[in-house]
């Protein structure tokens, strides 16, 4: 019976709304902070970086306050220049909060040497598609004489006869020489 007096009592219910108001203006001047803390509602569009070097995307970044992170780039683009920025994350256009990390991905300075796999003998047609999963590019097609139709008789790059296991650099563009299929002038 006290208990139920004491909570209908002038005094308690004072205290419940001195405590409602300190929650309310708490909560209030803490919402108010927060939005000033992390800028709400403030952003930055990310620029285009595509194709810029460090340099320029640094110069670009700073002034847009915002920093960036190199990621590793092992994918070589040949329409872009040695070291240029061939994609970024987040990307263009993008809206980011000021002091946001910029992952680029830079076209490599050198891009690496694999060994040439072993094509003679094999078709055009088998040839090819190994090559260019392996990032050769086709140049010419020669024909000479030889009975395997359309078999690669020897692979060249720039003008020099290729072998298998030579150490050549991805995106080279080779030549390849295939028989047509008639017996050679030669051996008759």
């Amino acid at each position: 019976m006290i208990f139920i007096k004491f909570i209908f009592s002038k005094a308690f219910l004072k205290q419940i709304i001195f405590s409602l108001i300190i929650i309310v203006c708490l909560t209030f001047f803490t919402l108010k902070w927060l939005k000033s803390y992390t800028n709400h509602g403030i952003t930055i569009e990310v620029p285009d970086l595509v194709g810029l070097s460090l340099n320029d995307a640094n110069k670009i970044l700073q002034k847009n306050k915002l920093v960036y992170k190199i990621q590793d780039s092992t994918n070589y683009n040949p329409k872009f220049k040695a070291g240029a920025i061939i994609e970024h994350e987040p990307m263009a256009g993008f809206k980011v909060k000021e002091n946001r990390k910029i992952y680029l991905i830079l076209n490599p300075m050198d891009y690496k040497k694999i060994p040439f796999p072993d094509v003679i003998r094999k078709t055009f047609r088998q040839a090819k598609p190994s090559l260019e999963s392996l990032g050769f590019k086709i140049g010419d097609t020669i024909y000479k004489d030889d009975l395997g139709k359309n078999e690669v008789i020897e692979v060249r790059f720039k003008n020099k006869k290729i072998f298998p296991s030579d150490l050549i650099r991805k995106t080279s563009v080779i030549d390849i020489v295939l028989g047509n299929g008639k017996l050679s002038s030669n051996s008759e």
